[in-house]
Parts: structure tokens; C-alpha cells; sequence
């Protein structure tokens, strides 16, 4: 009962505050238009394409968040309130989601956007399915139609728009698929092989014919410690197959790829991961974003 209340006094407290003050998580305030929360800025880019001009589309993860580190605030719990809608990336991604949900006593419809793509499952010492389904731009077609049936649903009476702006925005990533095989394919061989800071480019190395030798962090999470024996294996798999860079996203911290980096004699190159760059970044859209990593990608390795 106490517990409660303070939740309630806490949701209360987080309402006046966001009324007094800007952020990155509350949706921006307008007459028409649903009100919609994306958890990553990913979601939030490809919401807005589908959604076009009849949404306010915010991201509850800022630009540069660590989406397996992130910890809810209080004023993330006003913007979960007062959403019509929530798309999140799914596959176990957003563990933090239900409780704030919970907590926010939040009534909108969570619309999980790995509904239909078939997931990579771990394995050993990694169980579960690996969430990071947005690195191969064929995932986000799925994202898509989901996004488009979600918000017809929600709201009938732009349906014919949305479904405009999803073909529309459809074509542009398998304009992008095409080009990124034209890319990869410029890529020798036996260099294609990605070693990164966690698991990440599983769907991405499946898709576009890479190996992925291993991570840093062996396993989809950013929070673990490597073990000295885990990191002495990925030194020892970088020599066996000849990898030519390590690389690492912008959000994680570095310093144990740049360890593994000068001990192996490597690049080490950075990518966007969990979250796109600021809008005027190298990676300011998902479009930009998949051109960004891939072109990172294929320069260090060819």
C-alpha cells in the first residue's frame, strides 16, 4: 500500500514537472495527431516515416543511450502515461519496459515490432533470441506493415495515408538492402569476418553472408565483464582467421576493444549500435544509419 502511493505521488510529481519542462522522452505538444512513444530512436525514425504528419513521435531512449543499460526516470514515466501508443523493438530488448509500464499505470496498446521476423537463437552461454533485429533493413520491413496496421488500427481514418508512407518508405530500404549487398559483395572473402564489442550483427552477418568469430563481451548484452580467459579466446580467434578490425559502438565503452585492438595489431572502428546519432550526426535517420555502419564496415575490412 505504501509502495503505491509513493508510485502514484511519483507519477503525480513527474506530471507537473514535465509540464514545466522540456525532454527528450515527452512527445511534443499538439492539437490533432497521436500521441505516440517509440523506445529507442531507431523505433522512433521509422515510426515517424510510416506515421508521417499525423503524429507526435517521441523516442523514451535519448540519442547515444545504451538500450541494454537504460534506467527509466520519472519523467519517462509521465511520457508512458500519456501515450495513445507504444512501439518497442521487442525480443527482450526493453527489459525495463513492463515495470515502468506497470508503475505509470499506463493504458496504451505496446505494440511489439518483432512480431513476424524469425528470431536468431543463442546458444551455450547465451540463451534466449538475439533482439538486435534492426541491423538488417529486411527486419525493418517488418516493421513496417506492423507499424502501419497499429496505427490504422488506432487511427481508421488516416489508414490510406499510412499505407502511403510505408510503401513509400518500403521501397527506400529495399533500395538499401540492394546497396548494401553491392557493398558487402565488394568485400574479399576471407575478410569478411566482424568481431564487435557484444553480439550485435548476428541478423546483419546472416543476411549479407559475414561471420561473426565472436564479441568482446561474448553474449547480446552490453553489461557484462569479459573473463581473462573469454578475452584471451577472441584474441586468439582474431589471429586464427585473420579479422581485421574490432568493432565498437558509440554508446559502449571502449576500453576493452582498445586492449584487444593493441594486442592483436588491429583497427578498431566505432559504429552506431543502440541508438542513431544527433539529427545533423552521421547516422541521424535509420537510412543513414545502416549507410553509416556499412560504409565503416567495408572500408576497414576491404
Amino acid at each position: 500500500m505504501i509502495r503505491q502511493l509513493a508510485l502514484t505521488f511519483l507519477l503525480i510529481f513527474s506530471l507537473l514537472l514535465a509540464g514545466c519542462a522540456g525532454g527528450q522522452a515527452t512527445p511534443p505538444q499538439a492539437e490533432e495527431g497521436l500521441s505516440v512513444i517509440a523506445t529507442t530512436t531507431i523505433a522512433a525514425d521509422v515510426v515517424s516515416q510510416v506515421g508521417g504528419q499525423f503524429l507526435q513521435v517521441a523516442s523514451l531512449l535519448p540519442v547515444g543511450a545504451d538500450p541494454h543499460s537504460f534506467e527509466p526516470s520519472p519523467r519517462d514515466m509521465a511520457s508512458i502515461a500519456g501515450a495513445d501508443l507504444i512501439f518497442a523493438n521487442g525480443a527482450g530488448l526493453e527489459e525495463f519496459l513492463h515495470a515502468l509500464i506497470e508503475n505509470a499505470g499506463a493504458t496504451a496498446r505496446v505494440i511489439d515490432l518483432s512480431q513476424g521476423i524469425s528470431l536468431l537463437e543463442g546458444s551455450g552461454d547465451e540463451p534466449g533470441s538475439d533482439p538486435h533485429i534492426w541491423v538488417d533493413p529486411n527486419n525493418v520491413m517488418v516493421w513496417v506493415e506492423n507499424i502501419r496496421a497499429a496505427l490504422s488500427q488506432a487511427d481508421p481514418q488516416h489508414a490510406d495515408a499510412y499505407r502511403a508512407n510505408a510503401d513509400a518508405y518500403t521501397a527506400e530500404l529495399k533500395a538499401l538492402d540492394a546497396w548494401v549487398r553491392e557493398q558487402v559483395a565488394s568485400i574479399p572473402p576471407a575478410n569478411r569476418r566482424l568481431v564487435t564489442d557484444h553480439l550485435v550483427f548476428g541478423y546483419f552477418a546472416e543476411r549479407y553472408g559475414l561471420e561473426q568469430v565472436g564479441a568482446v563481451v561474448p553474449g547480446y548484452s552490453t553489461l557484462s565483464s569479459p573473463s581473462a580467459k573469454e578475452l584471451a579466446a577472441i584474441e586468439s580467434a582474431i589471429l586464427q582467421h585473420g579479422v581485421k578490425a574490432v568493432f565498437v559502438g558509440e554508446s559502449v565503452n571502449p576500453n576493452m576493444a582498445q586492449r584487444i585492438a593493441e594486442d592483436t595489431g588491429i583497427k578498431m572502428v566505432y559504429l552506431y549500435t543502440g541508438s542513431l546519432s544527433a539529427p545533423d550526426g552521421p547516422a541521424g535517420s535509420y537510412l543513414e544509419y545502416i549507410r553509416h555502419n556499412v560504409s565503416q564496415i567495408v572500408t576497414a575490412l576491404r
